[in-house]
């Protein structure tokens, strides 16, 4: 069987065992570093928080030779369209497309972020009941395995009917199962090979800040998953609090982040980072044997500044009367930010009620920069960039290409960290050896 747009020899291999690729992977990734044929290497999941990003990253992974994992939340891609404008057949489609026009030939694997209630930023204004939005959590995994994807992030952390201290371990476990049996469902009824999972979160919902409830939460699912039947079903990700959060100066904990690592092992389940953006530490990440790590938000960062930078010499051109008028892109996209106001999820206990022109100059720039991922596939920001881009095209410059390159600069930090450079080849060759 031949899978849609992923050519690798690794996915027919996995095709052939009829097992998950992103835990055959782990797994051999686990088996060799063990045996020191290879460094140790965690795997890196973008979310594609606009095409720029999503064509940058294909090109880039092609370059350096290491998996190309996109990770989309249902704020980015989702039945509704998300803030990409993209539903997840739309998604996969797109990914396909683009690897084709590039040439990249894997392996590729998609996967949704977050999956769960009320981690949707629309159903948390809407105030939507626990019933409502577990059904739409059902309806966008039942997209998602009927798109092609290969791994499902169950997350269901978060109830905003019910705080914090009183959301207990045992009703996580209770409703991450409960979607998960949903999923295994639908993906009988439709012929689609194993799926892997991913449980659990970086944020302190359900207690998993400690080792000891760590280790208490792993053990509490696999005995639910068994009571539900299913025993034949195990998540390769289990997400941990590493000491990570969305700040400018991002530090993992290496030796919490190990300790947890080591006991998600024990159960044949490895470690996920979230909120790796803009951390100092990156190296750390293999060294403390964390299976996989995801970036989002310094990628927007990265796009804003390139954006930033072309509105400048569009300024330039300006005063200097090349052009007779600007494409404001820049300024209307700063509107449109603040006006939506979803920057004050970002914002720390101090700040939570401060207006934007009260925070400091920095933290605005700061914000306006990684919130823009908002926006940037808006279709009155991408009509402003248009017309950016063919500004700029009549004097020789390429808005792609400057954008390209920014993206690839935050890529490059993790990619060499993570030991990924031609780690397409160097796991092949040693699968191929196996044989």
């Amino acid at each position: 069987m031949d899978h849609p747009f992923d050519k690798s020899f690794i996915r027919r291999l996995v095709i052939e065992k009829k097992v998950p690729i992103t835990r055959f992977m782990l797994e051999s990734i686990d088996r060799f570093s063990r045996d020191k044929i290879i460094e140790s290497v965690t795997l890196l999941g973008i979310c594609p928080i606009s095409r720029s990003t999503i064509r940058a990253s294909i090109e880039y992974a092609r370059f350096m030779g290491f998996p190309l994992i996109f990770t989309t939340t249902l704020n980015q891609v989702d039945l509704d369209g998300g803030y990409t404008g993209l539903t997840h057949k739309d998604f996969v489609n797109l990914v396909r497309q683009e690897c084709e026009k590039l040439d990249f030939w894997g392996p590729v694997i998609i996967a949704l972020d977050h999956g769960g209630p009320w981690l949707k930023d629309k159903h948390v204004t809407e105030r939507l009941i626990f019933e409502d939005a577990m059904e739409w959590t059902k309806r966008s995994i039942e997209s998602c395995i009927e798109a092609g994807y290969d791994l499902i992030h169950i997350d269901t952390t978060k109830d905003i009917w019910i705080s914090e201290e009183h959301l207990g371990m045992d009703t996580i476990i209770e409703r991450t199962v409960s979607l998960i049996e949903y999923a295994e469902t639908i993906r009988r009824e439709k012929g689609v090979l194993r799926l892997d999972y991913e449980v659990g979160t970086e944020e302190v919902h359900g207690g998993l800040t400690s080792p000891r409830l760590f280790e208490e939460f792993i053990i509490k699912l696999k005995i639910k998953l068994k009571d539900c039947r299913l025993d034949d079903v195990w998540p390769c990700f289990i997400v941990g609090n590493i000491g990570t959060s969305l700040t400018a100066n991002n530090i993992l904990k290496y030796n919490e982040a190990k300790i947890l690592a080591d006991i998600a092992r024990r159960y044949g389940i490895y470690l996920k980072g979230h909120y790796t953006d803009f951390v100092v530490n990156p190296e750390e990440y293999p060294r403390a044997r964390i299976g996989g790590a995801n970036i989002g938000p310094e990628l927007a960062d990265a796009e804003y500044s390139a954006i930033e930078e072309l509105n400048i010499i569009e300024e330039m051109l300006f005063e200097k009367k090349y052009i007779s008028e600007t494409s404001s892109l820049i300024e209307k996209l700063n509107d449109v930010i603040i006006r939506d106001t979803r920057w004050r999820k970002w914002l720390t206990r101090e700040e939570k009620n401060l207006e934007f022109s009260q925070l400091p100059l920095e933290r605005r720039k700061w914000l306006l920069r990684t919130c823009s991922r908002y926006f940037l596939s808006h279709p009155e920001i991408f009509k402003l960039r248009e017309k950016l881009y063919r500004i700029l095209k009549m004097y020789g410059i390429s808005a792609d290409e400057r954008i390209r390159m920014k993206i690839w600069d935050v890529l490059e930090k993790y990619v060499k960290a993570f030991n990924l450079r031609n780690f397409n080849s160097l796991l092949e060759k040693r699968l191929i050896e196996e044989l």
